[in-house]
This record gives structure tokens, sequence and C-alpha cells, in this order.
């Protein structure tokens, strides 16, 4: 069975966020001053062949460990669907 698998991959909170902090700028400079803590990320979708959805996460799992993510410096969040 295909499996899509849906990962959000995130800077750690305890760490800068360059990218987000210039956007959070930028967008003060263009008056959204209600706007802060911009936090910028990668999402990733993949279609797994798995027997089953738990197989399928286990194999996006590995993949964010072994190549997707960045564990010193990202967290991540997977999530499954037919």
């Amino acid at each position: 069975m295909t499996y899509t698998a849906q990962i959000t991959i995130m800077p750690l909170k305890e760490l800068l966020d360059p990218q987000g902090k210039a956007v959070t700028e930028s967008l003060h400079k263009l008056e959204f001053s209600q706007v802060n803590n911009v936090r910028i990320g990668k999402h990733i979708t993949l279609q797994v062949e798995a027997a089953d959805a738990a197989t399928a996460k286990q194999i996006a799992e590995d993949a964010c460990k072994k190549l997707l993510a960045n564990a010193v410096m990202e967290s991540y969040s997977i999530s499954i669907a037919e």
C-alpha cells in the first residue's frame, strides 16, 4: 500500500533562527508589527510503500534520522495518511 508521509522539520527552539529573525524584521518594516518570533523550517512529503501505516511511519522516521533532519539543530514531526 502507498502512504503519504508529511514531515515538518523546524530549528530547535533553543537555537537562533537567522532566517526567521530576518523575516520578522522585514515584516516589522512592512508595518506588520503584530507578528513576532517567526521560525522557518522545511516541509517534506514522501510517498512510502509499506504494509501498514506504522511501518510507513518507521520508514519516514529512519529517513529523518539518517538524512532529512539534523538532530543537533532540528526537530521533526511526521504524520501518515493513505
